[in-house]
């Protein structure tokens, strides 16, 4: 599946909204190292985009440290018992549709509450930039737009289809260890069967980046921090229909996709399975609140 969320909740994500097999974005080999150093990823995001000034850079650090510490004492013992109920689940090879439905929906439910909390964070930095960073934000977002359709984007369908195979393996591989050559002929057809869906995903953001653009054009007015809630509760809707036709179509598509795969994965590959899960829940069991030496989350 492809999306792409506001780019402070792009790291949150990262770490706190996994399902084994179905998103595979954490890129980091340790959890732990993740959580407590990568910042939730907005300050590498906003270097990357933007030159902070020395201000904005301390009082984004508080107000990280801030959602940190309020995820890890009321979000992590959520994703923890739901990684105990997947573990369960497949242990006693209950993994029909609607079981696997559920989990994607216990996913998916992860995603809100992070999202409202970083609004207060989002809205001071966003408020506080000048003319000429929210100049800069606009020229780099368009470079990056365009090195993604470059990226994801092949001469021939055909050639998309076939990178977006590729990409989606390596995710589930991650998770599930090696595809058979049953599970490798669902996974082509079901790529196979998105049709244009990446190209919808990159319009998509771009139409949700040119929203940011206009709400940061009224930044010191009174109706900016209903923009930039309307950007993050609406963020599907304002990328426009054809968007959110696609993404409805896809987690349904996902959700028979990962029944599917189960269905044919054997007990090795269930047994590895497993074995992630068990090492996330771990990490999320022994992350430290606020410090390296405060008690985890029993």
């Amino acid at each position: 599946m492809e999306s792409q969320s506001p780019f402070w909740l792009k790291e949150i994500k990262k770490v706190a909204v996994i399902i084994a097999i179905v998103l595979a974005f954490a890129s980091c080999s340790s959890t732990k190292f993740a959580y407590r150093y990568a910042d939730w990823g907005i300050v590498w995001w906003v270097d990357d985009y933007i030159s902070m000034t020395d201000e904005q850079e301390n009082q984004l650090k508080r107000d990280i440290l801030a959602l940190r510490d309020w995820h890890c004492r009321t979000e992590l013992p959520r994703y923890s018992q739901w990684l105990k109920n997947l573990k369960e689940d497949v242990r006693s090879g209950n993994l029909e549709n609607a079981r696997v439905s559920y989990h994607l929906e216990q996913l998916l439910s992860f995603s809100p509450p992070l999202a409202d909390r970083a609004k207060p964070a989002a809205k001071r930095l966003l408020s506080s930039l000048s003319d000429e960073q929210v100049r800069e934000l606009a020229e780099n977002m368009a470079e990056n737009q365009a090195e993604l359709k470059e990226k994801l984007l092949a001469e021939k369908a055909e050639q998309t289809r076939q990178a977006r195979t590729e990409r989606t393996k390596e995710r589930i591989e991650r998770w599930l260890g090696t595809l058979n050559e049953t599970q490798t002929r669902i996974l082509e057809q079901w790529s196979y069967d998105r049709g244009r869906q990446t190209e919808i995903w990159l319009e998509g953001r771009q139409t949700w980046q040119r929203e940011l653009l206009e709400a940061l054009e009224q930044r010191k007015e009174a109706s900016f921090d209903r923009a930039i809630d309307n950007l993050i509760d609406n963020n599907e809707a304002l990328r426009g229909p054809e968007y959110e036709q696609m993404m409805a179509k896809s987690r349904a598509s996902m959700t028979d996709l990962l029944t599917d795969l189960l269905e044919e994965a054997d007990q090795e590959q269930l047994d590895f399975l497993l074995d992630r899960a068990a090492t996330l829940r771990d990490d999320f069991n022994k992350l430290a609140c606020t410090g390296e030496n405060t008690p985890g989350i029993e």
